[in-house]
């Protein structure tokens, strides 16, 4: 329901208001002084105000900047008279949204209030936007070959239906609990309302509690304005908390509130505020051994997993390897405008076959890195780390042909990649890159400059 507050100090003018905006279906609170609408603003959220300038007590411009400090999101539209106008013009300068001249129509009453309204909405679409850490993808941004994702694909599409179920995701660091999470809610019924995330272990517990919960003016030292929190601006849609096995006991307490009761207060607050919203909630930790070390609350365990997913680590789900890889290798490829298109199958092997403890996310960066640093249409053995393929093992993949071989262009391609690695590993220093080669700072340079690496 849309509220709205009227500040004037003649009742004529209150009734009127109140009865033009009340046919309207808005909740409409009148007061006759300044001092009255400040408090009637302390202990409400309200979206437009109407304030006459001239007021028994204190002065509409007065009343104007203290309600802003305490809501920067109220929109205030100025009442005067035409001997006024100037003062509406300042009011305007300190952020007034627009000002009607008395004697009003009502007509004109409904338009700037509704106008009011569509701008408030824009202006929270915006900041609901700019507060999110990835945009929602316009399709499933998820890779699934391994029968293990496809399962997840069929419980995300499940759950997503239950817009009102919450959701655990668990599993290892880098195997993609975000995007998961951004599928629930893509496909559920809230996929037109805000998806805000938060990272529980990025941020110190009062920093973390004021994201989540917002707080009052003077709730602490900085607090100089009202701010609403993460749950307050995801209103109807989803809020997605990252690693919430580092969240703080005292915050988990107040978190479960939430689960339960769908309502919570501010920091320095003295009521409930009820939302709507839809919680998901991810970890890398072992929930249960956290409750056995008394790191985290078994009733908050219990309220969170209602629906469970866990996304088993990449090493058990290798194909779902390559088509990662290819998806990585085509992106970054026309993010930095290279050629690569395909991959050797004996690329592909090392990368099927390697352990992936850092899961898809190290997958990405090992494409990435790929991208900036090679050439070709092909992603060869020879362009993957160390980590992935030892040196050693280069030359096995090399073949052989029935009639010509150049075994000179072979070792030429294979010396240059090792330098460019030592080099990239080295930052660059000679003399290190030159140690790790167990080989002469000269040889290196000359290396260097035959194989037209930058030194």
């Amino acid at each position: 329901m849309q509220k709205i507050l009227v500040v004037d100090d003649e009742s004529i003018i209150r009734d009127n208001l109140e009865r033009i905006l009340t046919e309207e279906s808005y909740t409409v609170v009148t007061v006759p002084t300044g001092e009255k609408a400040l408090s009637v603003l302390e202990e409400n959220d309200l979206d437009v105000m109407l304030l006459d300038l001239n007021l028994p007590d204190i002065s509409g411009l007065e009343v104007l900047q203290k309600a802003k400090e305490l809501d920067p999101e109220l929109m205030v539209i100025i009442i005067t008279g035409y001997a006024s106008v100037e003062s509406a013009v300042k009011a305007l300068k300190l952020g007034a949204y627009d000002y009607i001249k008395k004697p009003f129509k009502a007509d004109v009453i409904k338009l700037i209030v509704r106008l009011a309204f569509d701008a408030q909405d824009l202006k929270k679409q915006v900041g609901n936007l700019e507060r999110r850490v990835k945009p929602i993808p316009s399709r499933l941004n998820i890779i699934a070959e391994s029968e293990q994702m496809q399962q997840i694909l069929t419980q995300v599409n499940e759950v997503a239906r239950h817009e009102g179920a919450t959701i655990l995701i668990t599993g290892e660091s880098g195997t993609g609990k975000q995007v998961v999470a951004q599928a629930v809610h893509t496909l559920s019924p809230r996929k037109e309302s805000p998806f805000l995330e938060i990272n529980c272990a990025a941020l110190p517990d009062n920093l973390l509690e004021s994201e989540l919960f917002g707080y009052e003016k003077g709730a602490f030292t900085d607090a100089r304005q009202r701010k609403k929190g993460l749950f307050e601006a995801a209103e109807g849609g989803t809020v997605f908390l990252d690693e919430i096995g580092e969240m703080p006991l005292n915050l988990q307490a107040k978190l479960l509130g939430v689960l339960e009761k769908k309502r919570f207060r501010r920091l320095g607050g003295h009521r409930d505020i009820t939302v709507d919203v839809r919680i998901v909630a991810a970890t890398n930790i072992d929930p249960k051994k956290a409750i056995e070390e008394r790191r985290f609350r078994e009733d908050l365990y219990y309220r969170l997993n209602v629906f469970p997913i866990h996304i088993p680590p990449l090493r058990e789900r290798p194909d779902d390897v390559s088509a990662l890889a290819h998806l990585f290798l085509f992106q970054f490829a026309r993010q930095f405008n290279k050629d690569f298109r395909e991959i050797d199958p004996r690329a592909a092997k090392y990368l099927k076959g390697y352990g992936w403890p850092g899961n898809v996310r190290e997958l990405r960066n090992v494409l990435e890195r790929i991208c900036i640093m090679h050439n070709g249409d092909t992603l060869r053995v020879s362009h993957l780390p160390r980590e992935i393929v030892s040196y050693e093992d280069i030359a096995s993949f090399v073949e052989i042909p029935e009639n010509v071989f150049d075994i000179e262009a072979v070792v030429d391609e294979v010396t240059s990649q090792l330098i460019r690695r030592a080099m990239q590993k080295a930052e660059g220093n000679i003399a290190s890159a030159a140690r790790l080669l167990g080989i002469p700072r000269g040889t290196l340079r000359y290396k260097l400059k035959k194989y037209h690496i930058d030194g």
